[in-house]
């Protein structure tokens, strides 16, 4: 497997750290995370808050088969910012916060297709879980033709705490989802708003959809129950551009 942002062995990843890269995650071999060689790297990248997952030996020899010696880590591709340090200055300048928050979508080609419309549509803010989001690595640069490089993405701990703090900043939280009536198109959308889209799997998670103040649909004329959630995106936050206009 190829990746741009991959490196791995314990001292690449010691240094990266002292370096204070930015990593989107560490994968370590979890019967031998314990040993004295990864105490210090596993500290550090508690100290950054960076994810770590402790996987089977097979899941990284699936990664690479170089001499990975049991750990291998991506770097991120794009700097991450923080959502209550972008959203008083969106409101300065005097504009109507809109942020596009992405429960738990793991494909990578959806995921830059959605980055290419949100920035496209004037999204402020894209904002993704810091565990079971699609990795940001070359494919999804790609996919976004470059949106990535101009779409500010915030990486958060806890989705309910985010959208709860929208709220209280002001904002609308709509879900898009089909487990609702209410039709899209007959939704007031020209204010401050926070759009949920779901996993490509399941949808919303239901303590985030418990969270909305609005939940809405997109009328299906087809045999086709839903469409793809990157189209789903566009949809919705097109919508969005044209009340607004």
């Amino acid at each position: 497997m190829k990746a741009d942002n991959l490196i791995f062995g314990v001292q690449p990843i010691l240094e990266a750290l002292k370096a204070e890269k930015i990593f989107d995650r560490i994968i370590v071999h979890r019967e031998i995370a314990h040993n004295e060689q990864f105490k210090e790297i596993l500290t550090l990248a508690r100290e950054r808050d960076v994810v770590i997952s402790k996987v089977p030996l097979e899941r990284i020899n699936r990664i690479t088969r170089k001499n990975h010696q049991g750990i291998a880590a991506f770097i991120s591709l794009v700097p991450y910012a923080r959502i209550e340090m972008l959203l008083p200055g969106i409101y300065e300048k005097g504009e109507e916060p809109l942020i596009l928050v992405l429960d738990r979508i793991t494909d990578v080609r959806n995921f830059g297709a959605i980055c290419r419309s949100a920035e496209g549509a004037g999204v402020h803010a894209l904002v993704i879980p810091s565990k079971g989001a699609a990795q940001i690595n070359s494919d999804a640069l790609k996919t976004s033709s470059g949106a990535l490089n101009y779409l500010p993405i915030c990486r958060e701990d806890d989705l309910v705490q985010t959208l709860l703090y929208l709220k209280q900043s002001g904002l609308a939280v709509i879900a898009c989802t089909e487990k609702t009536s209410q039709n899209l198109y007959d939704t007031k959308l020209d204010r401050p708003l926070a759009i949920l889209m779901g996993s490509e799997e399941d949808g919303i998670s239901q303590n985030l959809l418990n969270i909305a103040d609005d939940k809405v649909s997109i009328p299906m004329k087809g045999e086709v129950s839903s469409l793809n959630v990157s189209v789903a995106t566009g949809v919705i936050l097109y919508e969005v551009l044209r009340q607004r206009r």
